[in-house]
């Protein structure tokens, strides 16, 4: 059915523990981050109300808190290069680590070990964010491939049913870019455009299994997201209820937040270690296929680029244990 092991997976995230306690502290501090400015944003803006009448205090306590939620917005936005390249490429180097039973170096952390490896492989932060979001564009040219087969069937309603799987795949290959990272640091690439472009040749050549472990996991965390959204919102009501005027909306946006930052804190790195063993799995002893690079670079732009950076000859890195 699938080609992983939560039980590995598990074991994986108790191994990594120190990673895990810093994505705890990265995601957590933001989701107090939006908590705490979105609730002085709002403050404020009562502040200002009481220049008004009670429908005028209403709103700008509203557009206050708004105002403070966009400003933690923007800041996690500028700050995505350096949480991928600080936690969540760290992260995924200690994982191909253990997964290949490759020994941590004596007298240096978990957290230093991995970076230097990132350090040595990516060179800078925004090369591999640039890198990363090419990896998610061919990702994207992918998945249209199932879009296209289901165009072609006479099924009533096909339409309606496409919006909804492309929705779906969407969500199910957001964890997959960084199995690609992990291509190139299990094989100890040296050039990381290189090593991005034959791990998508080989996701390209496995792109049924691996949609499916994908589908299978997504599943799992967004079923387990709701979950934990409906649990959060009776906490989150009592945080909202601290927000001058009440701002009983906020609830529902807290228990988002909370939410979202034990998806990104425990979740989305036991999917990344279930993906992990997955991909591993169904590529091992292959080698990149020439026909595959074909049909990436004939279907999507982005990956062009990515062969441009890396030159004109295929990598004939085997997926599995290569280079030790």
């Amino acid at each position: 059915m699938w080609d992983f092991s939560f039980g590995r997976a598990i074991a994986l995230m108790i191994q990594t523990l120190p990673f895990v306690l810093l994505r705890i502290a990265v995601y957590f501090g933001a989701a107090l981050a939006y908590v705490l400015i979105t609730g002085t944003g709002a403050g404020i803006g009562w502040g200002i109300g009481a220049l008004g009448d009670e429908g005028f205090r209403a709103s700008s306590t509203f557009f206050g808190g708004v105002t403070g939620f966009v400003v933690v917005v923007v800041v996690m936005y500028w700050l995505r290069e350096y949480i991928l390249y600080m936690v969540k490429a760290g992260h995924i180097a200690v994982m191909v680590e253990l997964i290949d039973n490759r020994p941590m170096p004596e007298g240096r952390s978990q957290i230093g070990h991995a970076q230097a490896m990132v350090r040595e492989r990516f060179g800078q932060a925004s090369v591999l964010f640039a890198l990363d979001q090419l990896i998610k564009g061919v990702l994207r040219a992918v998945t249209g491939l199932i879009r296209g087969v289901f165009t072609l069937l006479p099924i009533p309603g096909v339409r309606q049913l496409i919006t909804i799987l492309r929705a779906f795949l969407s969500v199910a290959v957001g964890f997959i870019d960084e199995v690609i990272l992990a291509h190139g640091m299990r094989t100890r690439a040296t050039d990381p455009w290189a090593s991005a472009r034959a791990g998508l040749v080989l996701y390209a050549q496995n792109y049924k299994p691996m949609l499916i472990n994908a589908a299978w996991i997504t599943v799992f965390v967004y079923g387990l997201m709701v979950v934990l959204f409906l649990v959060m919102l009776a906490p989150a009501a009592l945080i909202s209820n601290l927000y001058p005027g009440g701002m009983s909306v906020m609830g529902v946006v807290i228990a988002l937040i909370l939410a979202w930052s034990v998806k990104q804190a425990f979740l989305e790195p036991l999917a990344v270690a279930c993906l992990l063993q997955a991909y591993f799995r169904c590529t091992d002893g292959q080698t990149p296929n020439p026909e595959w690079d074909q049909k990436l670079q004939d279907m999507s732009g982005k990956f062009r680029k990515i062969k441009e950076r890396a030159g004109s000859a295929m990598p004939g890195t085997p997926a599995a244990g290569a280079a030790q």
